[in-house]
């Protein structure tokens, strides 16, 4: 049924698709739900029914988070969300490459802001049943850069009653300068920032909650020296490796759409997200974990990174190109790994 409805979703331009698509799983997503076997995993402090997960970036503001819930993942992440609304960057923004099973876009952390989003999640019926809800957060276009820290810090406080854990995503390529804050002072600036909030929380709600950093795919080797370093003396719960990248890999550039600027994901940079987990694996203490995002599409991808070191996987262009199967396929293949390890 899904590649029939996909067929049709892709004949219209890809954001309108996107739309239209997640309009559609509120109405009939049940219909294409493939339940995945049970395979609880306990991690983050959290037990996941199963360890395959929603990337960041389908549901910007927490409007489908039930839909998206029935078709059988074991978490959700919604946004990225910034403290007040922003339109993105101009249209169009998004393009599909269907032979590449790839997506490039530029949205620009196009979104309804923070306060919406907390309305969402308090009216969700799947989240108030128990299922885990990340909230990835971000910070607004026209903040300044020595002000950035700021934004992370209004979404933390607001998102920390409701969200199972917490991203703070300083890896988008879309939002200028964004990415610097990986980097040097300014990512030890923000991480002192975040455990010094993180404190002032679990004292106000009585509760603590997973925080974790997404990173960029497009590191050196040093800067992933760097950053692990960091990372390994912070008291941040996980990484999420990785996010889209700025890079085209072979061929891509001379496919319809191939040179548009933004952030590839899908198939093609699943070898370069591979190496970012593999190499964060090596260098981050082993009691972080990571969850492995980057061109899974299909169920083998999500068992290698799981192979590679990932505790959880996550996806969300493969969605667009598989559908829902591709859920019951990563759990499966998951399952078939730890069968085949055991002695």
């Amino acid at each position: 049924m899904y590649q029939l409805l996909r067929h049709g979703l892709f004949r219209l331009p890809a954001e309108a698709a996107h739309d239209l698509g997640l309009l559609g799983l509120d109405l009939a997503g049940s219909w294409l739900a493939q339940p995945p076997p049970p395979c609880p995993v306990s991690c983050l402090g959290l037990t996941f029914p199963n360890p395959v997960g929603l990337a960041a970036g389908l549901d910007k503001n927490g409007d489908h988070i039930d839909a998206l819930g029935r078709l059988g993942f074991g978490f959700v992440e919604i946004g990225t969300i910034t403290p007040r609304p922003q339109p993105g960057n101009p249209k169009p923004r998004m393009f599909r490459l269907p032979r590449q099973q790839a997506v490039i876009n530029r949205l620009g952390f196009n979104n309804k802001g923070i306060d919406h989003l907390c309305r969402q999640l308090r009216r969700s019926r799947w989240a108030s049943d128990g299922g885990i809800v990340g909230i990835n957060i971000g910070k607004n276009r026209d903040t300044a850069q020595h002000q950035a820290s700021e934004d992370y810090l209004i979404c933390l406080r607001k998102a920390w009653p409701l969200a199972s854990y917490i991203t703070v995503n300083i890896s988008s390529p879309n939002t200028s300068g964004l990415r610097d804050l990986q980097h040097g002072d300014s990512f030890a600036e923000l991480l002192t920032q975040l455990e010094s909030e993180r404190e002032r929380m679990v004292a106000r709600h009585q509760r603590d909650v997973p925080l974790l950093i997404k990173l960029a795919p497009d590191m050196t080797a040093a800067e992933m020296d760097a950053v692990a370093k960091r990372l390994n003396s912070a008291a941040i719960d996980g990484v999420i490796c990785a996010n889209t990248t700025i890079s085209r890999p072979a061929g891509i550039a001379s496919v319809e759409h191939g040179n548009e600027t933004g952030g590839l994901s899908g198939a093609p940079l699943r070898p370069l997200a591979d190496r970012c987990l593999h190499e964060f694996r090596q260098r981050l203490r082993t009691d972080l974990p990571i969850i492995g995002t980057g061109g899974i599409c299909q169920g083998s991808d999500a068992a290698e990174k799981i192979r590679l070191g990932a505790s959880l996987v996550q996806f969300y262009t493969g969605l667009i190109y598989r559908g829902p199967a591709l859920i019951h396929d990563a759990v499966t293949a998951i399952l078939q790994l730890a069968d085949a390890d055991q002695p």
